[in-house]
């Protein structure tokens, strides 16, 4: 089956011509038929057309062979040759229908698209492998990353953050946007600050987004209220907005406001200010595996329907 491998399935030939950046970056888009494609799709339009960028549609197909049985000595030669040859076709038919559904699921995705961006370009790829290297092969060409919280097999748990997300975050050198059902155009967006490392290089990256510029800012810091800490909220607000960012400090104290959990501090203030979106600073490549476990960031993308910006 490697003929559907990376196949490109279409592309938009009369959409209008990208500048030289635009040819070599492009928003990637991973979708899966579940309910979040839709917000997916959209994310990843919006992101495009405020960068003047393509959409990449990627659609993996994972389907597993059929689970072989050890025939050996129970029945005749010729049985189990039946066996083994209708199991075959079986799989080649399972084949089959993933990729006409794949196909299916793209072009209706890109038509999604078209209709609010008629003039976007958008390109189509179905691959059949697992989501993380199928996401790595496109990902020198990824400028920004979209991916729903919640794949198809989660897509009523509103728990599950969706069991790949992980694998790909740790993995992948590029801002990831996890979104979640329901588009609204972002117009403000808050930064988890906690005057780290991590914290301070997910300030710098941000201060390189021209989209982030356009929107509300707000830097949060949640309890850490000792002078160093404060000094770098300050810091660090003060190198946004000389870079053109509208941005504003907040400390959450919890002991004032009742809500000793970080996350539920978070998500809080989020709702009472009507922000859009997080953006949230990762840990190196290195330490990955202790940053997802019991890490604030899961517990935030498993309580918040907004979407999440991951940085590395």
């Amino acid at each position: 089956m490697n003929q559907y491998n990376d196949k490109v399935i279409k592309e938009n030939n009369d959409s209008k011509s990208l500048n030289s950046q635009s040819l070599n970056e492009t928003i990637l888009a991973c979708i899966d038929g579940s309910n979040v494609t839709q917000s997916v799709c959209d994310y990843a339009a919006w992101y495009a057309n405020e960068l003047n960028l393509s959409v990449s549609l990627l659609h993996v197909i994972d389907v597993p062979k059929s689970y072989r049985h050890n025939l050996s000595g129970a029945i005749g030669m010729d049985s189990r040759r039946s066996l083994m040859t209708e199991l075959s076709l079986m799989d080649e038919q399972t084949a089959r229908i993933a990729n006409k559904h794949g196909e299916a699921l793209l072009q209706d995705a890109k038509a999604h698209i078209l209709t609010s961006l008629p003039q976007a370009n958008v390109y189509s790829y179905l691959r059949r492998s697992k989501l993380l290297p199928a996401i790595e092969h496109h990902a020198s060409k990824s400028r920004v990353i979209v991916i729903g919280r919640r794949g198809k097999d989660h897509q009523n748990d509103y728990v599950n953050i969706g069991s790949q997300i992980e694998n790909v975050v740790r993995a992948i050198n590029r801002p990831i946007l996890v979104c979640s059902d329901g588009f609204i155009t972002p117009d403000s967006f808050m930064v988890a600050f906690d005057g780290s490392e991590t914290a301070k290089k997910a300030v710098h990256m941000i201060c390189k987004n021209n989209i982030a510029k356009n929107l509300e800012g707000h830097i949060v810091m949640v309890d850490n209220i000792d002078t160093a800490n404060e000094t770098e909220l300050y810091k660090a607000q003060k190198k946004m907005s000389d870079a053109g960012f509208n941005i504003t400090a907040h400390i959450i104290d919890t002991k004032k406001t009742g809500n000793g959990d970080i996350v539920s501090a978070l998500t809080t203030f989020r709702n009472d200010n009507d922000i859009s979106m997080f953006v949230i600073g990762a840990y190196g490549h290195s330490k990955w595996r202790r940053f997802f476990v019991g890490s604030t960031t899961t517990k935030l993308l498993t309580k918040t329907t907004a979407p999440v910006i991951l940085l590395r």
